[in-house]
């Protein structure tokens, strides 16, 4: 990875961007995909924009899309590619979606961008470097207690009943005010930047965390599976962010409390 890459992400980003701005709060065609997520035209758009770039500047890179799908697998080099992350706060006019682009080499996750594309808002991490927000290096924040922590999941819809008890084992133990519900994405630059202590989710695609690992861990924190392990291509969908590293057992530890042993 080079300071290149880097800049094209961020060319990546601006046209994704210009892409679904247009329709934002507007009229826009919206469509249930075949696992009864939805997608609209500004998706689309989006993930074409970011396409047709790559295409031309990168043709020997592969490309993993949510929308359009996977070419040129076996490269080593591959862009993944969520245009729009929390379509649900999309559709809904909530400002809190965004737009994911993350380089993978060699299965692991080396740069991540998240893009805000209304609030103008970018966090960029790349590996051996410190994550930035709109230019400027961001930090997580310490975390001394889970008692202290906040605490964010995108739904309690996308966890399955098993999944549902080992998160609400660790939502008794964190301040019950602190609990923040919705964000996708979003949520994961709020860590980098230092306001969220923790996220925990499930069942998340590749195009939904490869961009994350390396924006979490440029500002600080650390992202892992819920078995402690970093995230990779071969992930099962199941992570945690944290801004302060030092809590890791203790997430690890509320979440599988009481169930005998990890799963």
């Amino acid at each position: 990875m080079t300071p290149k890459d880097i800049d094209l992400a961020n060319r990546l980003a601006e046209a994704a961007g210009e892409a679904i701005r247009p329709f934002f709060r507007a009229a826009f065609t919206l469509e249930d995909k075949a696992d009864a997520t939805p997608v609209t035209e500004a998706d689309k758009a989006a993930e074409t924009a970011i396409r047709a770039i790559l295409e031309k500047e990168r043709p020997e890179d592969g490309i993993v899309g949510e929308e359009y799908g996977a070419v040129r697998q076996g490269a080593a080099r591959q862009w993944i590619l969520d245009p729009i992350d929390g379509t649900t706060s999309f559709i809904a006019g909530r400002p809190i979606f965004g737009t994911l682009i993350a380089l993978l080499q060699d299965g692991w996750p080396v740069l991540g961008i998240i893009d805000q594309p209304i609030a103008r808002e970018r966090w960029v991490g790349a590996i051996g470097a410190a994550t930035t927000f709109n230019g400027e290096p961001v930090r997580t924040r310490p975390c001394r207690a889970l008692a202290q922590a906040s605490l964010a999941t995108t739904s309690p819809h996308a966890f399955d009943s098993h999944e549902g008890e080992h998160f609400l084992h660790l939502a008794g133990k964190v301040a019950p005010r602190r609990i923040i519900y919705g964000g996708d994405c979003y949520n994961y630059g709020l860590v980098a930047s230092g306001h969220i202590d923790i996220v925990v989710e499930a069942n998340l695609a590749l195009h939904d965390f490869a961009a994350l690992a390396p924006i979490i861990e440029g500002a600080g924190g650390q992202m892992a599976d819920w078995n402690g392990e970093p995230l990779s291509g071969d992930t099962d969908g199941r992570v945690i962010a944290l801004g302060d590293p030092a809590r890791l057992d203790d997430v690890l530890e509320a979440l599988h409390a009481d169930h005998g042993h990890r799963h």
